[in-house]
């Protein structure tokens, strides 16, 4: 988990990608990587999904890409097929995180109260998603469970933008951050590559 909390801290943003079409994950990749942007989350709510992050991990080797809306244990099969290095959910039933240790997934469970926190931890997840974030109760929400959860490290994802980004990850139990802004449907349908690049480049720079 320590290892996975540092490939995190070091991305720092994680694109969160919504790809309706499997022919357009390796061009938004390679724009992506070359912005900077290199763990990707290719997220399981469209048809091409599957296709797409296997197409990623076969042609964009310098991208590490991984799921998010994992909600079935047939969405953490697919993870463990590939081999992928991370896989999100927006929550973590006690099905699911049982059957992501018992495949050895790279895991990291989504929580929005202390509740389900502590259903994360009691089955040895300590890196979590915050989902939604912003709704959640934002930045006082993470202070307010750094008390009790010292050890735990949060990816935000939810509400996330360029000027709220650097924010979250200034607190100090914020390994990355997780947005959609950065290459939005609309961008891949018109191969607007340069332009996910230049937002890629953008937030990297704001960020340091």
């Amino acid at each position: 988990m320590e290892t996975l909390a540092a490939t995190l801290r070091a991305a720092k943003v994680i694109p969160v990608l919504t790809i309706n079409d499997a022919s357009h994950a390796v061009p938004l990749a390679r724009a992506l990587v070359a912005g900077g942007l290199t763990a990707l989350e290719i997220t399981l709510r469209t048809p091409a999904a599957a296709a797409a992050v296997a197409a990623i991990r076969r042609e964009v080797p310098e991208a590490q890409a991984g799921l998010g809306t994992v909600t079935g244990v047939e969405d953490l099969a697919l993870a463990a097929d590939l081999d992928l290095p991370f896989a999100f959910s927006p929550g973590g039933t006690g099905l699911l995180l049982a059957e992501a240790v018992r495949r050895g997934v790279r895991f990291i469970p989504g929580v929005a109260t202390a509740s389900e926190l502590m259903t994360a931890l009691a089955h040895g997840f300590s890196l979590v998603k915050f989902f939604p974030a912003v709704q959640a109760g934002g930045i006082p929400m993470l202070r307010a469970l750094a008390g009790p959860f010292p050890s735990v490290r949060f990816c935000p994802t939810g509400g996330i933008t360029p000027d709220n980004a650097g924010t979250f990850l200034g607190e100090p139990n914020v390994v990355a951050v997780g947005g959609s802004w950065l290459a939005p449907p609309a961008d891949q349908e018109a191969g607007a590559w340069a332009a996910i690049t230049g937002r890629a480049l953008q937030i990297k720079a704001n960020l340091g």
